[in-house]
């Protein structure tokens, strides 16, 4: 490790969701798995593969598998520093691992844990935090994929916008425009259908039933680039044999109405 990168930092918390070992496997080792449940996702599922998630346009993580114990423990790396856009003795790789417990009563314990090193730079106690928010929601995704999908293949799709606001009124807008209530209420907006399944800090996540099924997770983001603008996010995870055409219809269609959002005063 460069000298310079003395700085350590590390991330670890563990969820309890429904399914086998194998089926909790498959869920977060596989390409297929992880796409159905956190970002688009390439990798060659075995030791020294290579590994790609798909982070929206023009954005994306790359990185190697480098340890593979079926079905019980996952670790891979991702080139942290060019993820930052910054040089390579500024940042370690950034090392995530899985490791699957089963218990009895049909669940598993994934125990996730992520570390890397830095220089100490201001931004980087920043960036840790920001991560574990952004990141541990993505786990009820996959607890719900579990739930009612496992095994499914899903077809994803993404939208977001730049909109002049507050994150929290952003959200405040995002919930009064989809008419979107406490757990367990019914849920329509954009012409889908469903259940709300979580509500959380600036994030909710809908398991869908029409027209297509699957799962619907809006999401508001501070925008790093841009003092006084938030991000609103749009990002399902559909199931079946009509999901890939409601993509392709729809997807355009659910841009167009989170940039319609209305700017804060």
């Amino acid at each position: 490790m460069n000298d310079k990168l003395t700085v350590p930092y590390r991330m670890e918390f563990a969820v309890e969701v429904p399914g086998t070992a194998q089926q909790v496997w498959e869920a977060i080792a596989t390409a297929k798995g992880m796409s159905a449940w956190f970002m688009p996702t390439q990798m060659e599922e075995k030791t020294g593969g290579s590994l790609h998630f798909d982070m929206g346009p023009e954005m994306g993580s790359d990185g190697v598998v480098t340890e593979w114990d079926a079905p019980r423990r996952i670790v891979y790396q991702e080139d942290w520093a060019a993820l930052m856009g910054v040089g390579a003795d500024e940042l370690s790789p950034l090392t995530s691992e899985f490791v699957v417990e089963a218990k009895s009563g049909g669940t598993c314990v994934v125990r996730v844990t992520s570390s890397g090193f830095g220089t100490g730079a201001e931004w980087e106690p920043g960036f840790w935090e920001s991560m574990g928010d952004n990141w541990k929601p993505y786990f009820e995704h996959l607890r719900l994929y579990l739930t009612d999908f496992a095994g499914h293949e899903a077809s994803n799709l993404e939208a977001s916008a730049v909109i002049a606001s507050s994150a929290d009124t952003l959200w405040a807008t995002v919930r009064e425009t989809a008419g979107l209530g406490d757990v367990g209420t019914a849920f329509a907006a954009q012409g889908v259908e469903g259940t709300v399944a979580k509500v959380g800090s600036r994030r909710a996540l809908m398991r869908l039933t029409e027209p297509v099924p699957g799962m619907l997770s809006l999401a508001v983001f501070d925008d790093g680039m841009e003092e006084g603008h938030a991000i609103a996010e749009a990002r399902a995870y559909l199931f079946g044999a009509d999901a890939p055409a409601y993509v392709e219809r729809e997807q355009s269609s659910w841009r167009e109405w989170l940039e319609a959002l209305p700017a804060s005063a």
